[in-house]
């Protein structure tokens, strides 16, 4: 079985995580830090937001049951790309909105879908801010954060 990479940013990592992690062809999920300069962040030094990384989430897949397209519809249905620097309560430059793509053909697709999604006016002429980039350095966040709303029995969710 051939398994691909998919990177996403989109608020804190905890919630994104328990997005992706039960899908079917999803084979596991490691949240952690992207996009930065900092080498082996912590969680403490990514809240400052000074080390540029985003909380992000990695996904290895399986493309022969699910595909990048509905990995990246279930990024952009639950989030909003149109704040900076924000999702809810959380707020810094680490919560921004990022795809961090591991090809041509990923980065390809999301700009593609982007584009989609602002002529659908679905967020009614607010500008997506959603950084896509091509994927970097990422660093595994601390064991606590793996699968945390899991352990801590938070929150079940199955796209």
């Amino acid at each position: 079985m051939t398994t691909e990479k998919a990177t996403f940013a989109a608020g804190c990592f905890w919630g994104v995580e328990e997005l992706f992690r039960s899908l079917s062809g999803v084979k596991s999920t490691t949240v952690g830090y992207t996009g930065g300069k900092t080498k082996h962040p912590t969680y403490e030094l990514v809240c400052t937001g000074l080390t540029g990384h985003a909380e992000a989430l990695q996904i290895e897949f399986d493309p022969k049951k699910v595909s990048y397209r509905k990995l990246l519809k279930i990024f952009w249905v639950n989030h909003d790309p149109t704040t900076k620097n924000r999702q809810g309560w959380d707020i810094g430059s680490q919560y921004r909105s990022a795809i961090f793509a591991h090809n041509k053909g990923q980065e390809k697709l999301a700009r593609g879908s982007m584009e989609e999604l602002e002529k659908s006016d679905r967020f009614r002429g607010k500008k997506i801010v959603t950084e896509i980039a091509p994927a970097s350095d990422f660093w595994k966040a601390e064991d606590y954060h793996q699968k945390y709303l899991m352990k801590k029995g938070m929150l079940s969710c199955h796209v």
